[in-house]
């Protein structure tokens, strides 16, 4: 190998090219003119330094990002346990404001979601920004890199869709929170009520009763004018117990104690022996027949509890269970806003009775509760241990209206004398 040199003619100067030994020395070299590479380096390094730029301000942003997606995940974590303390501890009263301990996060869920749309709408500018700057570089002959892009738009809607879903889960648990709010709420109030009503009949001394709620309906006589009706309705409910002290000799069947009806429904709730038949049980028009036998002149204490989960029955005589079912009118709610009737069965709300149905004997402490009463509770007050009144119809003398001259209200006996051992 050896050198060959040539003189430049436009720049004076030599250029030297190397050539195999073996080769022809008197060959001509064609020369190539020289280029003008100084320019051209320096358009690369400039390339070069605006690539290298751009890239850490991806890498940059895409940190920033991160971070992002991490504040957001514990803001959200600690708006998720904020919400769980503003529930009602198990004594069913609300807990104590606990000490706002998430920093800046809103403990209102609104303000939580507001929060999040702002930094979605801060996320969203970013990648405009970036955007802009691969225009910029479009413009400039830069090439940005189409992968940094994809990802950040992937990641960008990624998380969109995490937050999307973070504000469906705080919408759907605000919802919640407010519906356990208004039923609490409602519940307490029905409470309240019935609670002053009978300290208002406490106060009013109970007439000529020596209680409020001790006294009895008397219907001697069957006929379809002769009846008694409560003043209140019932709400809306998906479990009831119905209790109620019952007198009755009558034969062929004792005829309908109770019965409530609602418009378009008038066996919402009827409770009826008729004829040679068992006592029977309609829910919306639906029969369970009761394996309960109350014909024998005696005071007996009867209670049925149903639940609208399966259409669930049970049905106790004198503090015992005695018979239980399903499939009663499942999953139908007791419809609200009817009427009540002691003594007739409605084939219109309120109205159209038929004597062939009227209930003939006594009946007292009608009450009726918006839940399934537990056993202990039925017994304690069949064996006269206490006395619970009904949390939605509450056996009270200003409840009950009589209608028919021959019906009465009357002082009711003693507990312990209305026991079948009396």
């Amino acid at each position: 190998m050896s050198l060959r040199c040539h003189l430049n003619s436009l720049e004076k100067r030599y250029i030297c090219r190397a050539i195999p030994l073996s080769g022809d020395a008197s060959c001509p070299v064609t020369l190539l003119p020289e280029l003008n590479t100084g320019r051209q380096e320096e358009e690369l390094r400039n390339t070069v330094m605006q690539l290298r730029e751009t890239i850490l301000q991806q890498k940059e942003t895409i940190s920033k990002q991160l971070g992002t997606i991490n504040e957001l995940t514990t803001k959200l974590s600690l708006c998720a346990s904020a919400t769980d303390d503003r529930k009602y501890d198990n004594g069913g009263s609300w807990g104590k404001e606990k000490q706002n301990t998430m920093g800046d996060v809103p403990r209102d869920p609104n303000d939580t979601i507001d929060s999040l749309g702002k930094t979605m709408q801060g996320l969203k500018d970013r990648l405009e920004t970036l955007e802009q700057q691969q225009m910029r570089a479009n413009i400039s002959g830069t090439s940005f890199p189409s992968e940094l892009r994809d990802l950040l738009q992937r990641r960008l809607g990624e998380l969109e869709k995490q937050l999307l879903k973070k504000v469906s889960n705080l919408e759907e648990e605000k919802s919640m929170l407010s519906n356990a709010t208004a039923a609490y709420r409602l519940k307490t109030e029905s409470t309240l009520n019935a609670l002053v009503e009978r300290i208002s009949e406490l106060e009013k001394g109970g007439g000529d009763f020596k209680s409020p709620e001790q006294f009895k309906l008397s219907l001697p006589q069957r006929t379809n004018y002769l009846y008694g009706r409560i003043t209140k309705s019932l709400p809306e409910m998906y479990a009831f117990t119905l209790c109620m002290w019952i007198k009755s000799s009558a034969s062929p069947g004792i005829g309908t104690p109770f019965s409530y009806g609602v418009p378009g429904q008038a066996n919402e709730i009827v409770l009826i022996e008729w004829g040679n038949n068992p006592i029977e049980l309609l829910i919306n028009d639906k029969v369970a027949q009761l394996p309960l036998e109350v014909r024998d002149g005696r005071w007996n204490h009867i209670c049925i509890s149903w639940t609208t989960r399966d259409g669930q029955w049970e049905a106790y005589q004198n503090g015992q269970k005695l018979g239980s079912g399903d499939n009663l009118a499942a999953w139908h709610p007791i419809k609200p806003g009817g009427v009540i009737i002691l003594g007739q069965e409605q084939d219109v709300v309120g109205g159209r009775f038929d004597a062939g149905q009227a209930f003939v004997g006594e009946l007292s402490q009608v009450n009726i509760w918006d839940r399934v009463l537990k056993p202990v509770e039925i017994q304690s007050m069949a064996n006269c241990s206490s006395y619970i009144a009904g949390n939605i119809i509450s056996w009270l003398a200003s409840n009950v209206e009589v209608f028919g001259r021959g019906a009465f209200k009357r002082p009711l006996e003693m507990c312990q004398e209305r026991l079948p051992n009396a």
